[in-house]
């Protein structure tokens, strides 16, 4: 995953699955994830930003 900063927006880069993958829950696809909250090398106020990320589809 990769996490910049643009002007005023967070932009967040991560590879997909390459199947949808069941979710932990069964009630969704998971396309792509962090696997659990990730510190990154962007910053903001001298700090890192960190973030979790799921993106899915309804199963």
């Amino acid at each position: 995953m990769q996490v910049t900063i643009e002007g005023n927006e967070l932009v967040i880069r991560i590879s997909m699955l390459e199947t949808p993958t069941k979710s932990k829950s069964g009630k969704t696809m998971l396309v792509a994830t962090s696997g659990g909250n990730v510190v990154t090398d962007a910053m903001v106020n001298g700090q890192p930003v960190t973030v979790g990320l799921n993106a899915y589809i309804s199963k």
